[in-house]
This record gives C-alpha cells, sequence and structure tokens, in this order.
C-alpha cells in the first residue's frame, strides 16, 4: 500500500452553465489524498470507530477482503478474507452495544443474475471480533435472501439496533420483474452465533439498488428510505409493522435527504439506477402528495453514489453525487451541488473529482476533528481508496 501525499484539487465550475448561480456560501476546496491505491473493486465503505480510541475509522468492503483503515496513520487492518466463493457486497458499521468499538456485518456471494437460488447468491454475516481487533474476525452466516446488496444498522423505537438488508432482486426475478425483494431487520441474540430473529420491512420493490435510514420524528428510531423501480418510500414503523408512503414515481438509484435553507426537507436521488440524473425532491406542504422534482444535472454516466452534508458551513446541506463511467464509458467524477442561499435561483455546480477516481462507493465523515465533514471515495477502475480533506474556509 502507498498513501499518497495531500494533493490540492483546483476549484473548477461545472460545464452545467444553467445551472450555475452566485449562492452567497464559501466556495468548497477539498484536498486529495489516496491512503490505499491497491483497492480491487471497492464495493461499500463505513465510517466507525473500530478500536475505541474516539477517532472515525474507514472500513471497506473490497472485492474478497475486509479492512480497515485506523485513523490517523490509515493503516490497513484485513479482518475477513474469502469469507464466500463470490465478492463481498456491502458492509454496515455502527457502535450498537454503547462500548465505544463498532460491530460490524457485512453482505457477500455478489451474483446479481442468479435470482433463485440463496445458496448460490447472496450472503449476510456478522462479523465477532478477536481481543485485537487488527486480526481476523469470526464470520457468522445468517439467513439470507439471493442477489443481497445493501445494509444498514437502524435503531428500533425500544432504542436496540437492527441490521436491514435489502436485496437488488426479488427471488426468480427476470428484467425487473416478478416477486419483489425481501428486506429484513434482524435482530441480534445474547448469543450472536445463535439464529437471528428477522421480521419482514418490505416484499415488492424491484431493481432496488439503495436505502437509506433517516430520522424524521421525535424519536432516535429510524425510518427508511428506499430507492427502486417504483420510484422513492419512505418505511416508517406504525404499532410495531412497517408501513410504506409513497414518495415519489421516478426510478431512483441512490437516495439521501437533508435541510435546505428555508429549513424544509428534501431528498436527493441518482436516477434511475446507475443513471445519468442527479434531482432533488423538496417535501411538499400537502402531506399525501408526492414530491415536486427538480432536475440538478442529467450528464453523469453510470451514477453510483451521493452524499448530502454540509460540507460548507453554511447551515443547510449540499449534495455530492459520484459516477464510475463504467457502463457507458467515459470519465468519472464528483459534483458538488450547491443551493441558492436565498432560496431563489439556480444551483452551484463544481467539480470536486475528476476521472482519479471512478467511484463505486462514497461516505462522508469529520476524520480529523476540525469541524468539517471529509469525503471518501472508493474507486473501481482506478483502484484507489482516497479521502478528500474539506479545506473550506469557514465563515467568520
Amino acid at each position: 500500500m502507498r498513501i499518497s501525499p495531500l494533493l490540492p484539487l483546483a476549484l473548477l465550475t461545472g460545464p452545467l452553465a444553467t445551472l450555475v448561480t452566485q449562492a452567497a456560501t464559501p466556495e468548497p476546496r477539498f484536498e486529495a489524498q489516496d491512503i490505499d491505491t491497491e483497492v480491487q473493486i471497492g464495493y461499500g465503505i463505513a465510517i466507525a470507530d473500530v478500536n475505541g480510541d474516539g477517532k472515525p475509522d474507514i472500513i471497506l468492503a473490497d472485492q474478497h477482503t475486509i479492512q480497515w483503515y485506523q485513523n490517523p496513520t490509515w493503516k490497513k487492518h484485513i479482518i475477513a478474507e474469502n469469507v464466500t466463493e463470490r465478492d463481498n457486497v456491502c458492509i454496515a458499521a455502527q457502535d450498537i452495544d454503547g462500548d465505544g468499538k463498532a460491530e460490524i456485518a457485512i453482505g457477500a456471494q455478489w451474483n446479481p443474475g442468479e435470482t433463485s437460488d440463496p445458496e448460490k447468491s447472496g450472503g449476510v454475516f456478522y462479523l465477532i471480533p478477536p481481543a485485537d481487533r487488527t486480526q481476523k474476525w469470526e464470520p457468522v452466516r445468517l439467513h439470507h435472501e439471493p442477489t443481497v446488496h445493501r445494509m444498514h444498522w437502524v435503531q428500533a423505537p425500544s432504542g436496540k439496533w437492527e441490521l436491514v438488508v435489502k436485496p437488488l432482486h426479488g427471488r426468480g426475478n427476470k428484467n425487473n420483474e416478478g416477486n419483489g425483494s425481501k428486506v429484513f431487520a434482524y435482530s441480534m441474540p445474547a448469543n450472536p452465533r445463535d439464529p437471528w430473529p428477522t421480521s419482514l420491512v418490505s416484499d415488492f420493490t424491484h431493481a432496488s439498488h439503495n436505502f437509506h435510514p433517516i430520522q424524521w420524528g421525535t424519536s432516535k428510531a429510524h425510518d427508511l428510505l428506499t430507492a427502486a423501480k417504483e420510484g422513492v418510500f419512505r418505511f416508517a414503523r406504525v404499532s410495531g409493522q412497517w408501513e410504506k408512503k409513497q414518495l415519489s414515481d421516478s426510478w431512483a438509484g441512490e437516495v439521501r435527504d437533508g435541510r435546505l435553507p428555508d429549513g424544509s426537507r428534501f431528498y436527493a436521488t441518482i436516477e434511475p439506477m446507475h443513471g445519468t440524473t442527479v434531482a432533488f425532491y423538496k417535501q411538499p406542504a400537502a402531506p399525501d402528495a408526492l414530491w415536486p422534482r427538480t432536475v440538478l444535472d442529467d450528464t453523469l454516466k453510470d451514477g453510483h453514489a451521493v452524499v448530502v452534508r454540509d460540507f460548507l458551513g453554511a447551515g443547510s446541506d449540499q449534495i455530492a453525487a459520484g459516477w464510475r463511467a463504467m457502463n457507458p464509458k467515459g470519465s468519472p467524477g464528483v459534483r458538488l451541488y450547491t443551493p441558492p442561499a436565498s432560496g431563489e435561483g439556480s444551483w452551484r455546480v463544481t467539480e470536486i473529482s475528476s476521472d482519479a477516481v471512478a467511484v463505486e462507493d462514497m461516505k462522508s465523515a469529520d476524520l480529523d476533528g476540525d469541524g468539517r465533514p471529509d469525503l471518501i471515495l472508493a474507486g473501481r477502475q482506478t483502484k484507489n481508496l482516497r479521502i478528500l480533506w474539506n479545506r473550506t474556509e469557514k465563515s467568520k
């Protein structure tokens, strides 16, 4: 592994002249640092404190290995290897027992073309850590559906954490048709090697690429935003059962939520799955109405990740969208979309990464404790794991 020095990224204005605005927010500034240049695919990133030192570490589900990079040296520790015959595909990390150290689950045996046979497609594992968390962890196999694709730790109304796992397709699906994908919530037993009870979250979506935990209520409990061929849905627990509400009917692959400068809620998508379009949806006044859609960009190639955070210290959120340009072929990159501070006018578009990273996954966290969220990118064709350090000038 080679750790590169910090590389300054010049500020580039996006080519989409119709979207450029003079928003009264700071110009974004980032510095790039590769912490691994030997990544195989970089399927999934998680950010959590693995060793309990109070610093967020980077955890990566790579093709055949699971590894974490220790903050601040970014030394790589491989903790699982060849758990299944086929590729790992997703990862979730969260301190669920309050000891300051993350619990980790992974999805593996990635085989999206096989939707019927769970022996040949999909895998869900909880990893039991040794005393020395830099050494190999014990994988415990849990129930799974074929085409396991994304997972998150989600807090229940009881305060307990559950693992929610979403397949890409339903059993027996062909051409994104047939039975819907079964999304399950897993509850950890006292002994994690025992069977984990499951409850059904949903069973009707198709080509459902990603989902996102949200906290839109007054409690710490999470609801879910799910992006699928049928649109974007919110799932909330009512009297112990998951109930759905449709927010849009456009096929979306990625989804994240945030707040606009006027305080109103929005969510951002990449459409369709592996798509070209970055859109945002502002919460309507009518509670049962579909959310109105605004296209910010329709020039992505193989869009694969969205992050919504306040990178600029504006008091409201911006949208970062990354694409890998694998199919169709092209130049990958990341753009930051900044809403106008006044609430009127177009969004500002800034290129913050170019073809140096073909974005397979992207997450955000304040890695150095300076109060500014950084971006972490995993590159597929580019074989790298890169931190974009947020050097945006703080507002005075």
